[in-house]
């Protein structure tokens, strides 16, 4: 309540301001017929005037009244330039702290809650940059700086930032006033101060923070360099350490530009997703779905033998595919793309070089594309153990009878599920509440009860405590909802996550700055805080997906190539990924409880795939499709589909949401009958449904039933 009245007693004065003719005192034509009248009383009582004038100079600029700029002149007329500089300076100064403390008092916390996914680009703008943006507006007087006190005051840039800046900033725009104002008699109107040279000054004024934000990041460099000695010639123009799906591709386009580049590799060309990721699992993943397929056959009329698993062979097939992939990633093919290949291990001994196996190489830029590991909890007995993880399982040679797999993100389902096909007995553990914890809540419910139709133990919200050796085997003692599980086991697969691997190349000693979870730190151009280090891929944390490494690699190696002419921020605005089990299931934007963390208004469009004619045929007709748009509009906001090929559908929203299609441009798209695809456009036609002018439907009713009587 206390808002609320001063925010009515703010617009009484305000409307008191106006209604009362005030206004009509802080006008030309006021201090020019009584001049001589202001002139003596300043004369006489100096002290006093001034006072008075810098008191009514904050209430105006305060309150946001018009005048500031008349008083601005006035002050050069009454007190001369010096005196007029200091009174105005101050005065505009303090008025617009004023201004900014009430709005952000009255209105920030609400604006701020309600907008906050809109806001969330201007607050990290602010966060970061706030002082050059609000320098550079206040550079130029043409910008009315009550609404710069205003908006401000909305923002999260400090209180103490906004007054010295202003401060600083419209010292040289009040100082061209004031000194116009010296020359106050011989003008007639306001306007009379305003020509094409005052223009021009305040234009290449503006121009001044970039330049401040020029020098400024000179002299960051410049600190951050001072230890290093920058070499008189460079060997390389990029040096890659990892050739990973980051490393690659970052490789391959400075190779295409022409450049010099050299990548290092410790280990595997192709790194985790050829090697022990995305290739081997998905193949394994392919084996299992087969003997699903063969044990379902009779449903579809087909009669087939007894289905047995010859774990060797899978084992054997997943590594020949590795193998068939690995001339995309091989030494051969990229050092005919112009790259030059050192396999051994990197140590980054300087901004400028980094040794191999004692070779020193120089560069001017070097690109961080070393990966992620599996992350291993601190669990009490599990080093006693063999365990397993995604880099290791790929080495095993028989099926494991009892399987635990700890964790339910993507890995872990992926994992279970198969396991679970090949003829595993397959227990889940979860400490989370729920399976798939970034998904809907929806979507975990589906996924959970598929799995214990495959027959996979499923313990959510169930904390690891400790691994327990037993004769049969072992054993994991977990906590779930205060009582104690033991969990036998012969082998266990840790899947709780991945960790950035920072250590051991040199990062340390050059300082480069980490995040809280250890992953490089890194701005929107991918650089750390040397800025010609980079940073791509699951070392950097943010998105740990094989498309999104090669994303960054595109932004990080045109950046380092050419950002003295042109850098690019890496757009991060349309991320699709996907999950692996049966069914799929695949997203891209945002999902519900996403957007209700964000407080963003949404509608949600539903289409379920027991619909769809070619969903039926294949026997696969289990999921859907779940679109978030705009509110009323045909804006996507997110997709979210759960079906057989979700990773192959989520492809044409992708498209739509990176070139701003809405489900209007979808549904008008002729797509192929009888496809999955078509789940598209139903669920695209249902929103249309929903959204259906219902007026000019019933107008079009009677229209139609008109023209039935005039034909008889």
């Amino acid at each position: 309540m206390p808002k609320l009245y001063v925010f009515l007693l703010l617009i009484a004065a305000v409307v008191g301001f106006f209604v009362f003719g005030l206004h009509d005192y802080v006008s030309l034509e006021f201090f020019n017929a009584q001049r001589a009248t202001i002139e003596g009383f300043v004369a006489e009582q100096s002290l006093l005037a001034a006072l008075a004038f810098f008191i009514l100079y904050v209430l105006v600029a305060g309150l946001s009244l018009p005048g500031a700029a008349l008083l601005t002149l006035v002050a050069g007329a009454l007190f001369g330039f010096w005196q007029g500089l200091l009174l105005v300076s101050f005065a505009s100064s303090i008025g617009a702290l004023l201004a900014f403390s009430l709005t952000r008092w009255l209105f920030k916390d609400r604006v701020q809650k309600k907008f906050s996914r809109q806001l969330s680009t201007i607050n990290q703008g602010i966060a970061q940059e706030g002082a050059f943006y609000l320098f550079g507006l206040r550079l130029i007087p043409l910008f009315p700086f009550f609404i710069i006190n205003l908006l401000m005051g909305l923002t999260p840039i400090k209180a103490w930032t906004f007054y010295w800046i202003s401060q600083v900033g419209m010292l040289a725009g009040t100082a061209v006033y004031v000194n116009a104002g010296t020359q106050l008699a011989q003008l007639e109107t306001l306007g009379g101060i305003i020509s094409m040279p005052l223009l021009t000054a305040f234009c290449l004024l503006g121009l001044f923070p970039l330049i401040a934000k020029k020098i400024l990041a000179m002299l960051k460099a410049r600190k951050v360099y001072k230890a290093w000695p920058k070499p008189p010639r460079f060997d390389n123009n990029i040096i890659v350490i990892g050739a990973g799906a980051g490393g690659l591709v970052s490789a391959y386009i400075a190779a295409a530009t022409k450049a010099k580049v050299t990548l290092i590799e410790k280990e595997s060309m192709g790194g985790d997703c050829l090697n022990t990721g995305c290739v081997p699992s998905k193949a394994l993943i392919r084996a299992a779905k087969q003997v699903v397929l063969a044990h379902n056959a009779q449903q579809y009329g087909v009669t087939v033998g007894a289905v047995s698993v010859d774990f060797t062979a899978v084992m054997a097939r997943v590594h020949k595919v590795i193998a068939a992939i690995a001339p995309h990633d091989s030494v051969a093919r990229y050092q005919s793309l112009g790259v030059e290949v050192i396999k051994g291990e990197a140590m980054i001994t300087s901004p400028y070089t980094v040794e191999v196996d004692g070779l020193i190489l120089s560069t001017k830029n070097i690109i961080v594309a070393t990966g992620a590991q599996p992350f291993i909890p601190a669990i009490k007995g599990l080093t006693q153990v063999a365990y397993l993880s995604s880099d290791n399982l790929w080495s095993l040679e028989n099926l494991p009878r009892r399987l635990l797999v700890l964790g339910g993100g993507p890995i872990g389902c992926e994992l279970s599920q198969a396991f679970a096909r090949l003829g595993s007995e397959v227990t889940q553990v979860e400490m989370l509440p729920r399976l798939m914890m970034k998904e809907d809540n929806e979507v975990s419910v589906l996924v959970e009860q598929r799995f214990q139709q495959e027959g996979i133990t499923v313990y959510t919200h169930t904390e690891a405590k400790e691994v327990l050796e037993q004769r049969s085997g072992y054993a994991l003692r977990c906590e779930r909802k205060g009582e104690t599980l033991l969990i036998g086991f012969d082998e266990i697969i840790i899947a709780v996550g991945r960790k950035a691997n920072t250590q051991g190349f040199g990062l340390q000693s050059l300082g480069v700055v980490l995040n809280d979870n250890g992953s490089i730190q890194v701005n929107e151009y991918l650089q750390t805080n040397y800025p010609n280090i980079y940073a791509v891929g699951d070392v950097v944390g943010a998105y740990q997906f094989t498309h999104t490494a090669a994303h960054q690699a595109w932004y990080a190696s045109v950046n380092a190539l050419f950002g003295v002419i042109k850098r690019f921020k890496a757009d991060y605005r349309v991320i699709p990924w996907a999950t692996f089990i049966e069914p799929e299931v695949a997203r891209v934007g945002l999902n519900e409880q996403e957007a209700q963390a964000a407080a963003v208004p949404y509608e949600v469009t539903r289409y379920g795939l027991d619909d769809l004619d070619r969903a039926i045929a294949d026997g696969q007709d289990e999921g859907f499709i779940k679109v978030l748009t705009v509110p009323g509009k045909d804006k996507i906001l997110g997709v979210t589909i759960v079906a057989a090929n979700a990773g192959e559908l989520i492809a044409e929203f992708v498209l739509a949401m990176k070139h701003g299609l809405g489900l209007n441009k979808l549904l008008g798209t002729i797509h192929v009958y009888p496809t999955m695809m078509e789940a598209n456009k139903f669920v695209a036609g249902q929103w249309k449904q929903a959204h259906a002018p219902q007026r000019l439907l019933q107008c079009l009713a009677l229209w139609q039933r008109w023209r039935l009587g005039k034909r008889r």
